[in-house]
Parts: structure tokens; sequence; C-alpha cells
């Protein structure tokens, strides 16, 4: 059984943004302006069809998973396997962990394919498709099945979630590199780009991974429709995130998006339901220059830089004030105006 896509709604909307942005004058000519947390409140007020946006039971998801490529070294650089991330997360033992909870963010850990057996926890959701996808030099990362499958537990959880904003990652030994397949292959850029790290990495494992890579880049070398280039490349965490994206964006739902495989699931979600972009800020945990030629493909800017190498997701947690800040602006109620509706006259 296929996945129904959602229909996701375009956020344009002349009327409401030109009030929108009178609002923010308003604001303006009492306390000065506030910068990039003005085209911030906009978008929000627009996600919501609202003057008065507002965020309830705000949720942090992260999705792991890991991925056959590693039996040929890719991700090897990660000091713990998945199944010890997965569980310091769930111990509150990341700076992610403590920051979701100071922050007021639900966070919820997605067993999507973790190679390892993950113990129960109040905080994770046992979705395992399977233990791990296969070596995408032998084969599709991923059956049809399994991606269908993935993508409609995705759907599942993106429904169940409480509220109306939501941050997802996605992490796993092999899951940057497979990200960076997938990006590659359904924008036409090169691979080496999404691929180079914060330090200019040594030529010659440069040349290694590369090598290894050009494996499922030609094996696989006529997938490029969307779904076929996820089964071919991408992993569990990357498919259900595309599940979850759909259906926060038909439910017009906030997405804080952080990493590079959160990045390849929105590519796939954008092309499978154009306008899903439109419900989405980018976020960082790190300052690999891959992520920068990733959020390139988007036209879009992490919204807070601080430097941080922490676990995807982290960056999400950190910038989660300045989106409530944002809404504030057109919430909260300057010296002396009425508060008002939360339509303009001409859509009410």
């Amino acid at each position: 059984m296929t996945f129904q896509r959602p229909l996701i709604a375009p956020i344009a909307n002349p009327v409401l943004e030109e009030a929108l942005r009178a609002k923010l004058k308003r604001r303006r000519e009492t306390t000065g302006s506030l910068g990039e947390l003005e085209p911030l409140a906009i978008q929000l007020g627009l996600i919501q069809n609202t003057l008065k946006p507002s965020f309830e039971d705000p949720q942090i998801v992260v999705f792991a998973a890991d991925h056959g490529l590693a039996v040929d070294g890719v991700g090897a650089s990660m000091r713990r396997s998945t199944a010890e991330l997965v569980d310091n997360l769930l111990d509150l033992r990341l700076p992610i962990s403590v920051f979701a909870h100071i922050q007021g963010l639900e966070l919820c850990v997605v067993d999507a394919g973790v190679a390892e057996r993950v113990r129960p926890h109040t905080r994770l959701l046992a979705r395992k498709i399977a233990h791990g996808t296969r070596n995408a030099r032998a084969g599709p990362a991923m059956s049809n099945e399994q991606v269908q499958a993935a993508i409609r537990a995705g759907m599942d959880i993106g429904h169940h979630l409480r509220g109306n904003v939501v941050a997802c990652a996605g992490i796993g030994v092999g899951a940057h590199e497979s990200a960076a397949l997938v990006l590659s292959r359904l924008s036409g850029v090169e691979l080496a780009p999404l691929l180079a790290g914060v330090e200019q990495p040594d030529d010659l494992e440069m040349r290694r991974l590369l090598a290894v890579l050009h494996g499922p880049q030609m094996r696989h070398r006529d997938a490029v429709e969307p779904l076929a280039v996820l089964g071919a490349f991408g992993g569990f965490e990357m498919a259900m995130m595309v599940g979850l994206i759909l259906v926060a964006a038909s439910e017009r739902h906030l997405l804080i998006v952080d990493g590079m495989p959160a990045c390849g699931a929105l590519m796939v979600a954008s092309l499978l339901a154009p306008g899903t972009t439109d419900y989405c800020i980018h976020t960082r945990s790190h300052g690999h220059r891959g992520l920068d030629q990733t959020l390139a493909l988007f036209n879009a800017a992490a919204l807070l830089e601080l430097g941080i190498e922490s676990t995807d997701g982290t960056g999400a947690t950190l910038a989660w004030p300045l989106v409530r800040s944002a809404a504030a602006l057109l919430t909260e109620v300057a010296d002396g105006e009425d508060p008002g509706p939360t339509l303009p006259a001409e859509l009410r």
C-alpha cells in the first residue's frame, strides 16, 4: 500500500502579508527595527494565516537509523555508535536534550532503523523498519516497500504529535553521506562540496570517500525520481522525516529543519509536494561546509549561527527562543494600541 500525498496549501497571501508588514511598521515606529526577526514574524503569520501567530506544545523529533554504507568505513568519524547516541539523548546526557528541556520543547527519539537493539524508554518511539539499510553499493539502500512503510510511519508520527510546531533532525552512522548522495542527485550539484568538512580534509581521505560513494552513484545512475533516489541512497530516518514534513506542512505547522539528513528529507518532500519549503525555517548544529552548500540549495540561511559542533537538532533548540520572539512582535500589544483582530478586514 502506497502512502497518500497530502495537499500543501501555499502560504502566499498578499492581503495578509500587507497587513503584517503594516503591523510591524507600527511596532518599529515605537520600538525600532528588530532586523531579521521581522521577516520571520511575517512568515509565521502567513504560515498560520493570522495576524497573531502563536505556538502550543512545541516538539522536537530526532530520527535515528544506521546505513549499510558504514561497512565500507563511511561515517567512521562518529565517536559513538548510533545506539549509544540514542541512549545519551534519552538519558539527557547531551546538550540537545538539556536545551530542549529548559526551552520547553518536548523531545522524542524515533528508532527508525538502528542496527543494534535500543532499550525501551518513555521518550522513544520504536518504529524500526529494519536493522539498518542495505549497502547502496550492492543494491538499493531501501526497497520500495521499505520506503513506503517508512514514509507512512513518519506520517503517522506527524498526525499524532501535539502542537503546531515541530523541529526534526536525523542521526546515524553514514547519515550525512547518505543525505549528500540524495541531495546531489536531486539537485544536480557535485557531491564533493556536500561532503567537505569544517577543516579542509586530507586529499587522500576525500578521494577515498568519493571513490566509495562513486560506486552507489554509478550503480543507481538511472534513479532520478524523488522516491527512487530516496530508496537508492537514503535511510529510514530520512524517509520517516519525509512523512513527518508532509503532514506538518499540510496542517500548516511550522517546521524547523536541522542538519543534512533533514534537508535531504525536505528536498524529497518538496519535490513530492511543492510549497512544502514555505513552512520551514533552517537551523544548524555544526559548521560543516557541506551544510553551507545544502542550505544554498534552498536559498536559505540558518536562523542562528553560534559556531557550535554538536548533535543535529541542538541548533533548533537554541533558535527556538528567537522563533517565539518573532511571533511576539505580532502578538504582544504595544502601548496604547488596540489588540485588534486576528485577520485583516478584507479576509474576515
